[in-house]
């Protein structure tokens, strides 16, 4: 199986299967399943509060998946999100939870003017795309003059992981620190996301009763197992602290 195949299992297949399984189960639970590997509410809401996001402002969430995170900022801050992902089972799976707008589009080429939001966020995203000093060109592109830049990430501690998940490329501190300075961006604050509470057991429950009735549903479907082998292998590599999530708050330099 090719990189390709298992990202579009993990993120495309798992996207349409979770839109599905909110209609059978009730759109309470459209937000927790949604908002699965970007973090909790309290890590989102740390990054949103230091982005400064209020009623009215331009969100642009790159890499949204089934878009989640935007809908937790829209409710709760008022913002006007909009979505970018380049599945495109995942854009019609957002479309259908939560009606943002949303385009068809990689991070690293978005079909956006330069300056157009007032703030941007990118969350677990820069590990699975190849050309990763273009997509955090693209954020700080789009993103106004003074507007903040948030990112969820995830780093690699060691120099060499005993396994390595389909379709990621975890960096270091070090290789992070080189790729934001050639885009131009400076960190403002940063936060790790094992710090922050986990969700409370409402939340944790919803999304455990969406991925019971995929599995129900799908389990013996290869592109379940392959997605499933995916989220163990990077699961099994944060526990044993060999990869770990990093939340940032960025500004342009200068």
């Amino acid at each position: 199986m090719t990189d390709t195949e298992a990202m579009a299992d993990e993120f495309d297949t798992m996207a349409a299967w979770t839109a599905d399984a909110v209609a059978q189960l009730g759109q309470e639970h459209a937000v927790p399943a949604a908002c699965r590997g970007s973090g909790s509410p309290a890590a989102l809401y740390w990054l949103a509060d230091r982005l400064g996001l209020r009623s009215g402002m331009r969100l642009l969430d790159c890499g949204a998946g089934v878009g989640g995170p935007a809908e937790l900022a829209a409710h709760r801050y008022g913002v006007r999100p909009v979505l970018a992902e380049p599945m495109t089972a995942a854009c019609r799976a957002s479309a259908r939870l939560f009606g943002h707008p949303v385009v068809a589009a990689a991070g690293e080429r978005l079909p956006f003017a330069a300056g157009m939001f007032d703030a941007v966020w990118s969350l677990g995203v820069l590990c699975t795309v190849p050309d990763q000093a273009g997509l955090l060109a693209e954020l700080r592109r789009v993103a106004e003059p003074d507007a903040p830049v948030g990112m969820l990430v995830f780093l690699r501690t060691v120099e060499r992981l005993p396994e390595q998940p389909e379709g990621n490329s975890f960096r270091t501190e070090a290789e992070l620190a080189k790729l934001l300075a050639g885009a131009g961006l400076v960190v403002a604050e940063q936060a790790e996301l094992a710090d922050f509470a986990d969700p409370e057991p409402d939340w944790r429950a919803a999304a455990d009763r969406v991925e019971e009735l995929i599995e129900r549903q799908h389990g013996g479907d290869r592109r379940w197992q392959t997605a499933r082998q995916q989220e163990q292998i990077i699961g099994g590599l944060i526990s044993e602290g060999l990869v770990a999530g990093r939340l940032l708050v960025l500004r342009q330099a200068g």
